[in-house]
Order: C-alpha cells, then structure tokens, then sequence
C-alpha cells in the first residue's frame, strides 16, 4: 500500500500554475505552485499543501489534492519546504520538522493578501509541521486559518525514526537516508564555507543523518533534543484549531502509538480516522475515479465541512441579533 501510489500512474486536471516566492525569514523563500481560481480569486478559499520527508510540490498527494481542491472552488498551494522542488537558491539553510514558522509566515502573508478562508494540509512530516503551527498559535490563531488536515503525520519524531530502523522498513530508510545525503552534498558544494563535505562516514538511518548534520546545523545537541523540540506531541494539546488527522493503523514508520500516546484520540478540536489499512500516506482503495485516492477526498470534504459549520454560525449569529 505504501509503495503502490509511488508508481502509480495518474494524471491531473488542473491548471497551469503560477510560481511564487513566500519570504519566511531574511534569507529565505518558499516556492510555491499556484493555482488560482480564474474569477473572484481573493474570494475563494484557500487551501496550502505541504509535503513530506524528500517529497516537493509534485508529489502525487500534492497534485491530487490540489486538483480535488481547485474542483470545488478553492485556490490551491502546493508549497515545497526549503531546498526541495528545485528551490536551493531560495535558501542557504536545509529544512527540517520544526520549520513551522514557515507556514506561519505564508499563511500570514496570505492573510495580509486579502485571503478570509485559509485552510493547511500536511502529509508525514508536513503533517507534523502544520500540527506544531496549530499548536503554537493556541488561543491566538488568526480567524482567517479555518482547519489543519494531517495525513499520517510524524508528530513523534522519536518514534518515527526508531521505526525505520526495524529490518522491515530498510528499503524505506535507505531511500530517505539516500535522498538526504544527495540533499546534503548539493548544498556542500553550492555553499562550501557552510557545509563542509566531512567524511561523516557511513550514515544509514535517518537518526544517524539527524545527529551529525541535521542537530548541529539547527543549534540542536544532538537528534533526541531536535526531536523533543521540532515534534508537534509537544503542542498538540494547545491545538485549538478545527483538525482532520487521518492515520492508518499498519503505517510502516509512524506508529498509530504515537497518535494515541499524543493524545489525538481524545482531543477536542481533532476529528482522528485511523482505517485499519492504508499504509504510509497512501490509503488507496478499491473504487475508481475520485475515489480511488481515500484521503485526498476526506480532506477537501473536512475543509467544506468546516466552511458550511461557519456560515451556520454566522446565520445564527445574524438570526439572533
């Protein structure tokens, strides 16, 4: 299930996109892909799409959503994180799972572009990043974030990496550790006096990678400090946001322990859907057309869900004055 969406063949209805730059600090920029509604475009909402560990913009998930998305309406994103997509140049930094003043910074961007219904969706690692910006923003989210969506999100990142190191996730680790250290030595060499190409020797576990480049380079001890502090369990209690984590049961690396352990089961503000299949960020199933990709349709669902409660509101609201 993990693998199938990777080779699968899918083609995408959606329009061509318009590349822009969000500044998140000085220095750096996100790029983003964007698809905008051809009429009353500041009217519509917007949903923001973030991918996952080694993934970009042209993930399948991205473009699947994007295009369910754009198909009721909404302005879709699909934003790379730092150096990925193509978008070295755009950074001198690397990323990593606590860069959720990122999104924090687009969606405060699209807030002052005139944008009243935001909405952000995180797959895996993208997953925690959204999950961690709700949770920092607490009591003090902006009106116009309407809901986070989570599809199988590292929100333990412990956990995570400690799950890849079991002999049946190899294939798994060697292609993040792979796509990593290629990530790695593109920046060495673009930016040298940065990142020096030491002989780290061989690094084969995301948690190796985690406590020689990625920990020093973020002022981080070590990889279990980064891991305490860029996790979104941390926060996740503070989350008043209206949430959709959708996780499946036998996901290879993210443990459905760690969803429980969090505390998403009994939250509040969280809607949890935890199939027993669907693997890591896949979940296809067994009906065609839309369908067949389960959670890129529950998604953009939740997301209507939420803007139909708030008008609701608002009419209640209205009714009683």
């Amino acid at each position: 299930m993990t693998i199938a969406p990777v080779f699968w063949r899918r083609n995408f209805n959606l329009p061509p996109s318009d590349d822009r730059l969000f500044q998140v600090d000085p220095e750096s920029r996100l790029l983003a892909h964007c698809h905008w509604q051809p009429r009353n475009r500041l009217q519509a909402p917007v949903i923001a799409i973030v991918h996952g560990l080694e993934g970009s913009s042209d993930s399948n998930y991205a473009r699947g959503i994007a295009e369910a998305a754009f198909s009721r309406g909404y302005n879709a994103i699909r934003l790379n994180q730092r150096n990925c997509g193509g978008s070295e140049a755009f950074t001198p930094t690397l990323y990593n799972s606590g860069m959720s003043g990122d999104y924090r910074a687009v969606c405060e961007e699209l807030i002052r572009d005139g944008y009243s219904e935001i909405f952000f969706v995180g797959y895996s690692m993208g997953g925690n990043l959204v999950l961690k910006m709700g949770g920092e923003y607490s009591e003090r989210a902006p009106a116009q974030l309407r809901g986070i969506c989570a599809v199988c999100p590292a929100l333990d990142l412990a956990a995570c990496a400690d799950a890849l190191e079991r002999w049946d996730n190899y294939f798994y680790q060697r292609h993040f550790v792979s796509g990593l250290m290629e990530r790695y030595k593109r920046k060495a060499q673009s930016m040298p006096e940065r990142y020096p190409l030491t002989d780290f020797g061989a690094v084969h576990s995301v948690r190796r990678f985690d406590d020689l480049i990625t920990a020093p380079n973020f002022g981080y001890r070590d990889a279990q400090e980064y891991y305490e502090a860029a996790s979104a369990s941390r926060v996740l209690k503070d989350l008043k946001i209206p949430t959709l984590l959708v996780t499946a049961k036998d996901d290879p690396f993210v443990p459905f322990s760690s969803i429980l352990q969090a505390g998403a089961a009994d939250h509040p503000a969280i809607q949890l859907v935890a199939p027993y299949h669907g693997g890591h960020c896949a979940f296809v199933s067994n009906q065609p057309g839309i369908e067949r990709f389960w959670a890129e349709q529950r998604v953009v669902e939740f997301c209507e869900y939420v803007r139909l409660a708030g008008r609701r509101t608002e009419n209640t609201q209205r009714t009683r004055l």
